[in-house]
């Protein structure tokens, strides 16, 4: 073997012994990701509230007449609660006999304020249906509030620099119990379904170089009232 020849597999050892330890650093640079920012006083007082669903459901014999007054009233005030905590669903559990009923039941609700997108119907499993009756509700959500100032330390022993143990437990308390509905700690809203109409008519005019805007009247002109004190 020659000088050269020798030289030139020194070479390939060399770059090739370079390449495989540059990825092998990448690899142990790009190991396991970093572990996430422990949650502050006032966020783990937050973690500790606490929704569960809560099923809110009345029970409605089955007639052959149909609706009685008292179940009538029975669905007002089911209604009733289902709007005051803005539930998402109602829904008409109903045994294979009592499908008439059934449907009666949901133009009740229909009636009383209820989307009709938002009523339906599903049929009762004969394995626990236990006896003909039509069962009608919603999942409410409840918050769990902590209690607050189970224990207190020396609030004057400061040298750690460290919260108190009830350090925010009653903003996280007081904002749960002011929620209007629980399931908002949960999850957000649902959103709206857009204004097709409106959108057609203001691309319509963006295309022909028109306004988009809405005509600005009187009441939105943010002059003062000429009325006489």
């Amino acid at each position: 073997m020659t000088r050269s020849a020798s030289v030139k597999i020194v070479l390939k050892t060399g770059l090739w012994l370079a390449a495989a330890a540059s990825l092998s650093a990448c690899a142990a640079a790009s190991g396991p990701s970093p572990q996430p920012v422990a949650a502050t006083e006032t966020q783990a007082w937050a973690e500790r509230v606490k929704v569960t669903p809560t099923p809110d459901e009345i029970v409605l014999a089955v007639h052959a007449a149909g609706l009685s007054d008292n179940q009538r009233a029975a669905l007002q005030a089911l209604v009733g609660r289902w709007l005051q905590e803005e539930g998402r669903e109602l829904v008409v559990t109903a045994p294979s006999d009592a499908g008439a009923m059934a449907v009666q039941v949901r133009e009740r609700l229909i009636f009383l304020g209820a989307p009709a997108a938002q009523v339906r119907i599903v049929g009762a499993d004969p394995a626990t249906a236990r006896e003909p009756v039509l069962r009608v509700g919603f999942v409410r959500h409840e918050a769990q509030i902590p209690k607050c100032g189970q224990a207190w330390e020396n609030l004057t022993a400061t040298r750690d620099n460290k919260a108190y143990e009830n350090f925010g437990c009653a903003v996280a308390a007081n904002m749960a119990a002011q929620v209007a509905n629980p399931e908002d700690l949960v999850r957000p809203r649902d959103m709206t379904a857009p204004d097709a109409g409106r959108r057609d008519t203001v691309l319509g005019k963006y295309r022909r170089g028109q306004i988009t805007s809405a005509t600005r009247d009187d009441q939105a002109s943010g002059t003062l009232s000429k009325a006489i004190p």
